[in-house]
């Protein structure tokens, strides 16, 4: 494995009730003028924005509020925030909602003390160097933004989106309640399943040696989300699957399974492209796109996707050859998602192969891409048109 550091400085609040016991003494001390974030207003539906509401004005905090952040975070909402940042002389930012919300709200602390636009940082062209404290409290198990210090932002004018980070926007701490879950419909769930899988998939292809611990690590996620989901599919109101699933979302990407390793993270390079031009949910993009990488590597890649196949499908490779385990282990994949609800081909959405071109040039914004084998563009064409 390679040398690594590892440090996580958010402060994880898991468990049923936490939100009344824990959010004022986390936020006094970051100040009392508020920022409360949130998105198309599933939580005034589930009450939950009345709780949290109630809690903040009864503790003395000063509260502005900026809703709608969009399911693919834009840029635009993010300006918006900043500017209610800097107007309302905000001290602290709270995300209340999935990993859009978070993700929106990492760019608003970010941009809030950065004096040019917050697309400079999310295009890497200059480094985040300062941000607003901010805390979360999460309503979906999905994409781990509540425990890292990553972000993706869409440029909606431009038809761009881009993951960014910096350590200077991990969330000071996140609340974790199942309960705050329930209300999440089956199609979201069911997103979030596929979007915690993928991430733990993107870390355990990888070209690094030695690396037996990670790999067990990411397997057993894989393997709980595997044996949760179609119960917690089944019944959305069970309180200890979605435990299980929510914990799981933010162990999937906190850092904890990539230690000593470089990902490869190129699928999501090729959703993020496709989702810039037609927006459609970003985990269904996954879904579709990552068996066909996995076709696309089955010879580089045979090993790692043989391992996968018999230690995390089960499949029994007696009297097989490498490569037809492996086929079995990806349609193994195709029909789990399948059979949860996810989509299985662009066309699900409506996507031909008219825009396959704008899409691949997307991807190649930053060059070849992708830690456990680069992609060329021609390589994201074959993957786009294995996907229709």
């Amino acid at each position: 494995m390679d040398q690594f550091i590892y440090q996580n400085p958010t402060r994880l609040i898991f468990g049923e009730g936490q939100v009344e016991q824990q959010l004022v003494a986390q936020l006094e001390p970051l100040g009392k003028k508020v920022l409360l974030v949130y998105g198309g207003g599933s939580i005034k539906r589930n009450g939950l924005y009345d709780e949290v509401i109630a809690l903040l004005k009864t503790n003395g905090f000063i509260v502005s509020e900026l809703e709608g952040v969009e399911p693919n975070p834009r840029l635009e909402t993010v300006r918006k925030g900043i500017e209610q940042c800097r107007r309302d002389d905000v001290d602290v930012i709270l995300a209340v909602g999935g990993g859009s919300v978070i993700d929106c709200t990492k760019a608003i602390a970010a941009g809030a003390k950065y004096d040019g636009d917050a697309w400079d940082f999310i295009t890497k062209k200059v480094e985040v160097e300062d941000a607003l404290p901010f805390g979360t409290i999460l309503t979906l198990a999905a994409t781990g933004s509540e425990m890292n210090a990553g972000s993706v932002i869409t440029n909606w004018d431009t038809h761009e989106k881009y993951g960014w980070g910096s350590p200077h926007v991990f969330p000071t701490f996140s609340i974790l309640d199942p309960q705050n879950t329930l209300t999440v419909p089956k199609d979201h769930t069911i997103y979030g399943i596929v979007d915690m899988m993928t991430h733990v998939f993107e870390q355990y292809f990888h070209s690094q040696q030695n690396t037996p611990l990670q790999e067990r690590m990411c397997e057993a996620v894989l393997q709980t989300v595997i044996d949760t989901a179609p119960s917690l599919v089944e019944n959305l109101n069970d309180v200890a699957h979605r435990e299980t699933i929510l914990y799981a979302g933010t162990i999937a990407l906190n850092g904890s399974l990539q230690m000593g390793t470089r990902g490869d993270w190129a699928s999501h390079n090729i959703e993020h492209a496709v989702s810039a031009v037609y927006d459609i949910p970003h985990a269904g993009g996954l879904a579709i796109i990552f068996p066909q990488w996995m076709r696309y590597h089955k010879e580089k890649g045979e090993q790692k996707l043989y391992q996968l196949a018999t230690r995390v499908w089960n499949i029994d490779p007696s009297g097989k050859d490498k490569q037809q385990v492996v086929e079995e282990g990806i349609k193994k994949l195709e029909s789990f998602w399948q059979s949860l609800g996810a989509p299985s081909r662009l066309k699900d959405y409506d996507i031909d192969e008219s825009r396959l071109e704008e899409m691949a040039e997307k991807t190649m914004v930053n060059g070849p891409f992708g830690n456990f084998n680069k992609l060329q563009k021609e390589d994201v064409l074959s993957i786009l048109k294995a996907s229709l």
